[in-house]
């Protein structure tokens, strides 16, 4: 029954005679015709990309993923190695990722060139690789460049690439799709060695970012079209023939059993995701205690990803949930989503249709939002590797239009028309992405632009309230934090701010106040740690130690330790040994004079004077102006 299925395969798929002489000049020509074409899709990529080197880092994970990130920092070590398979850090499990930047650091180090330049050559390797699967499964060559074409160009897929910390995104489809490569290596001719390699790639992309999970079903698809391992209802070969109705559906079976070893990885991935995410505080809880809003959510925003697919206009790095949703919007959707299905199970002959629409709702689903994950309605990089099918829709559909209007006298008119329109396409979405590419360049471009094309995005007030922070726009940064405390209350990020602007101005009842809020609020442990960390300062200002010792035990439990902190307090309670325990830690950490001059005089409070002055010879030797360091350690220890 095997070699049957293979044998009805698609020009990628069935099994290649041996070529005469002349038909080796052809294979040759056509091998020199791919690989100018790919060399022009890559010079294309690049082209429209190149503005990304000279982007920096942004205050968007990249802090988190790179910059403050000592694991990634530190590059390839062994170290490094056990900790990315350790790792649930940023609420998920993606080892690959980790390692994928810490090899960044290995060769640039934090310089954002680098880090860009990688994911510019990963998403040029998915658009080559998506063009080669294509052609090689369908045969169709100038189908399968449009689609890569579109897909490199499309400013949807800027988040994905401009954004270093997002380098999950194009690792995860570069081995979602090498998956599907070796799945048509596999198809030609089963074995477990070839099975094997499609389960490598599999748990490849998984460790990159578990939204290739959904590989399996896209497999089932590929069997369907282009593959063809299986035929539909519709096939003559099936029509009026019982019996081979009976073997298609035993082959189908068949088809489903081959896919369980992936559904295993797959569902264990989800598993170690969801645990992720839920220790990460992850899953936002508000939305989770509305169930109806998400659903009505994920409904409007299928449809809401259509339409930027289509016309890619105001797009943001965040677009805000919504508190509610018009009926109107959700039935016009649903029955959106409705027609679509029904119409491409109608024309099930061109399975092309049916095999898209389905690649697009089957790969879209763990990002719509039914586990709302973030505060995010929706995301451009989420469309990454669901547009893929609706560019084939499109393509396909608009070729099959064109060559049946081509078999009129006024047929070459028609195809001059859809290459003229095709073309004009991609420069207009190049034109978009160029300029898409540049927001992208830093804090305050990226956020403003954010403000300025969407509506109640506390998120972007927030964090270009940060950014006018640290270039001391005191002023204007708190008018950012205020409106984001109106648009959303419960936002403990713009609470933080706030809380940290009234302790600034010596109002520490509404600074109390603000840091207990947030850490009610909080499911991020970060910024829970920060709120404690803050009390405690607080706390220790107004000479109560034990409530200080607390708060900087709770944000260390979250986050990170405060030993030079905690060591002050354990002085100021009478317990000088505790405070050396303390402040070796710190130096431990980070060594630096003020750290060791603390040391040092802890130490001589317990009587060790030579360890007193070997810590007193090292803050020596670390310091470029020990007397100024010694003025600090002298009024950290009387504050």
């Amino acid at each position: 029954m095997a070699g049957t299925l293979v044998e009805t395969a698609m020009p990628g798929i069935a099994a290649k005679p041996a070529l005469a002489p002349e038909d080796r000049v052809v294979a040759r020509r056509a091998a020199k015709t791919r690989l100018t074409l790919c060399l022009g899709l890559a010079l294309l990529t690049v082209a429209l990309y190149s503005g990304v080197r000279s982007n920096g880092f942004v205050n968007y994970d990249d802090d988190r993923y790179i910059l403050t990130n000592n694991h990634v920092r530190a590059g390839l070590k062994w170290t490094t190695v056990v900790w990315a398979f350790r790792s649930v850090e940023e609420a998920n499990w993606h080892p690959l990722t980790w390692l994928a930047h810490a090899l960044d650091c290995q060769l640039f180090g934090v310089n954002p060139a680098g880090h860009h330049g990688m994911n510019l050559a990963l998403h040029m390797a998915n658009a080559l690789l998506l063009f080669l699967l294509l052609e090689r499964a369908t045969g169709a060559r100038w189908k399968s460049l449009t689609v890569a074409v579109l897909f490199a160009a499309h400013p949807l897929n800027v988040e994905s690439v401009a954004w270093a910390a997002e380098r999950k995104n194009v690792l995860a489809m570069l081995f979602f799709l090498l998956s599907l490569w070796a799945y048509g290596w596999y198809a030609r001719r089963p074995s477990v060695k070839r099975y094997g390699v499609v389960a490598l790639a599999f748990a490849m992309a998984l460790m990159a970012k578990p939204v290739a999970i959904t590989l399996p079903f896209v497999l089932l698809l590929a069997d369907y079209w282009p593959l063809r391992r299986v035929k539909s209802s519709g096939d003559a070969a099936v029509n009026g023939d019982p019996g081979r109705c009976g073997e298609q559906g035993l082959a189908a079976v068949r088809l489903l059993w081959e896919k369980v070893p992936l559904l295993a990885l797959a569902v264990g991935s989800g598993m170690v995701t969801m645990a992720a995410q839920k220790a990460g505080g992850a899953v936002n809880t508000a939305a989770a205690a509305a169930p109806l809003l998400r659903l009505e959510n994920a409904v409007v925003c299928y449809v809401r990803y259509v339409e930027k697919v289509i016309w890619p206009a105001r797009l943001a790095v965040l677009y805000p949930y919504p508190h509610a949703l018009p009926g109107w919007q959700v039935c016009a959707s649903l029955a959106f989503l409705v027609g679509v299905t029904g119409a491409v199970l109608y024309w099930r002959d061109r399975r092309y249709l049916l095999a898209g629409w389905f690649w697009y709702l089957a790969t879209m689903a763990p990002m719509i939002g039914i586990v709302q994950v973030g505060n995010q309605a929706m995301a451009d990089r989420y469309a990454y590797l669901p547009c893929v099918g609706l560019l084939v829709m499109a393509v396909w559909g608009a070729w099959e239009a064109a060559e049946t209007l081509g078999s009129e006298k006024s047929g070459h008119v028609w195809r001059m028309a859809l290459a003229g329109t095709m073309g004009c396409s991609v420069i207009a979405l190049a034109a978009v992405t160029r300029m898409q590419v540049v927001y992208w360049h830093d804090d305050f471009t990226l956020w403003s632009h954010a403000l300025a094309v969407t509506e109640g995005n506390y998120v972007a007030e927030n964090n270009l309230g940060a950014i006018l922070g640290k270039e001391g726009r005191v002023e204007e940064a708190v008018a950012h934090f205020r409106n984001a405390a109106a648009l959303e209350p419960g936002d403990p990020g713009s609470q933080l701010n706030l809380g940290i602007y009234a302790q600034d101005h010596s109002d520490l009842r509404q600074a109390i106040a603000r840091y207990e809020t947030v850490v009610q609020l909080a499911t991020d442990e970060r910024i829970r740690g920060s709120a404690f960390a803050h009390l405690g300062q607080i706390y220790y200002a107004q000479g109560d130690y034990a409530r200080a010792q607390k708060n900087y035990e709770l944000a260390a439990q979250l986050h990170r330790a405060y030993p030079v902190e905690m060591g002050l307090i354990a002085e100021k309670m009478g317990e000088p040994k505790q405070a050396v325990v303390y402040f070796a830690q710190a130096v431990a950490a980070e060594p630096n004079d003020v750290g060791f001059l603390l040391l040092a005089q802890a130490l001589k409070k317990t009587g060790d004077e030579a360890d007193a002055q070997r810590a007193y010879e090292r803050a020596a030797s670390v310091s470029k102006d020990i007397r100024r360091a010694q003025q600090m350690a002298d009024k950290l220890g009387a504050q």
